[in-house]
């Protein structure tokens, strides 16, 4: 007989044999319903922790240890949790989203109503990883509702599981709990990471921060000049021919340049231009939203139409990389709105763009800065980059290590 047959997982700790177990949840575990906390309930400074079912969709994973919310409801009128209780939510938007379970790590939590509460002497963890993941789709199968699904007990006993012992359990639930905790160390190094970047930038471009020169004297006083003394109109110079596939799209929110997708949509007319690496393309109508970047090398000689027009650094006196960072202020390019001309559809011409009137250093402070915040960007890129590898290898190892 082939292991896919048997009910043994793919992936396995070497001190374990054997196929595991099934049972249904019924003949393992007695279930309970939370008591109700409204949201009015809810106070920061109450005296006992409480979890409300939304919170699991908002908050929480498979594990919780530390608790977001507190009441000053009663405990003798709230129903508590007991260390290694498993919570699933008892109504949900859609069936998907109902089959979330979460296991609490902590005794004397109040549960609020909606909230259908499972007690097992199997490892709760463990249960917590296997309904969220193996089974989550069984458990979705199980809940009733359109607008408002719901999910009771009494389902949930169907719940047909494959267990190993309880000692293999345990292994698996600490192996990937600590893989959720390097998750949370890198979420949280990417918060940190971010909001020092956001208050850097606040500092730098308010200029309560200031570089020094390489003697260790003061650059000159930032001065205001217009755009135009740091950007020109470029050449538009029309293709022989309109690739398709090479053209390119400017995405909101300073999110960057990408290759334009569905294509065959577009109406290609005389208006589109070749595009150089390094020069500055905004979205005439969404440069108030962000849409805006400097053209990457890989997209040298893609098009883009008038109304994502080209203009050219004059690099003598300007940082490209320090420019795309002074504009990339969020609170900053909102207020360009103003400038924007029509009534329905509004845009920002080149004409007004380049008349903007701007504070900015010399060229070589505007280098030190750029430099500063590059090399923050990398680490937030690195970080992201670890987080989502993290990310993946936990997916799959939740496909191989379950039955």
């Amino acid at each position: 007989m082939k292991n896919e047959k048997l009910r043994v997982p793919k992936l396995r700790f070497k001190e374990f044999s054997g196929e595991w177990e099934e049972k249904s949840l019924e003949n393992i575990a007695k279930f309970l319903k939370g008591k109700g906390i409204s949201k009015s309930d809810i106070n920061e400074d109450g005296s006992l922790e409480c979890i409300r079912y939304g919170e699991l969709y908002t908050h929480y994973k498979e594990k919780i240890t530390e608790i977001y919310s507190r009441t000053n409801l009663k405990k003798d009128e709230l129903v508590l949790s007991e260390y290694g209780d498993i919570i699933i939510p008892a109504s949900g938007e859609t069936q998907i989203d109902i089959a979330t379970a979460s296991c609490v790590l902590k005794s004397g939590v109040a549960l609020s109503g909606d909230l259908n509460i499972i007690k097992t002497k199997e490892d709760g963890l463990f249960l917590s990883y296997y309904l969220n993941n193996a089974r989550k789709l069984d458990i979705a199968k199980l809940s009733q509702g359109i607008s408002v699904v719901h999910l009771y007990s009494s389902q949930l006993k169907l719940l047909k599981l494959n267990l190993p012992q309880k000692q293999e359990q345990e292994k698996i639930a600490s192996f990937l709990s600590s893989i959720d905790k390097k998750i949370n160390q890198l979420s949280k190094k990417d918060e940190l990471l971010q909001n020092y970047k956001k208050a850097m930038m606040q500092k730098i471009f308010s200029q309560k921060l200031r570089f020094k020169k390489e003697d260790g004297s003061d650059y000159p006083e930032w001065e205001e000049k217009q755009v135009s003394e740091f950007l020109k109109l470029s050449n538009n110079i029309k293709p022989n021919k309109i690739d398709r596939d090479n053209i390119l799209t400017v995405k909101l929110h300073q999110k960057g340049i990408e290759k334009s997708k569905n294509t065959e949509s577009l109406s290609l007319g005389a208006n589109y231009y070749i595009r150089r690496k390094g020069q500055f393309v905004y979205g005439k109508q969404n440069f108030f939203n962000g849409a805006f970047g400097i053209v990457p090398s890989e997209m040298d000689g893609f098009l883009s139409s008038s109304d994502v027009p080209a203009l050219d650094f004059i690099l003598e006196i300007i940082n490209p990389l320090f420019f795309n960072y002074y504009f990339g202020r969020k609170n900053f390019y909102n207020k360009l709105e103003v400038y924007a001309s029509g009534t329905g559809s509004k845009r920002i011409h080149e004409k007004i763009f380049l008349g903007l009137n701007v504070k900015f250093p010399i060229k070589e402070e505007q280098t030190k800065i750029a430099n500063f915040l590059s090399s923050l960007d990398t680490k937030i890129s690195q970080n992201k980059k670890n987080l989502e590898e993290t990310q993946k290898f936990k997916k799959a190892l939740l496909q191989k290590m379950f039955v």
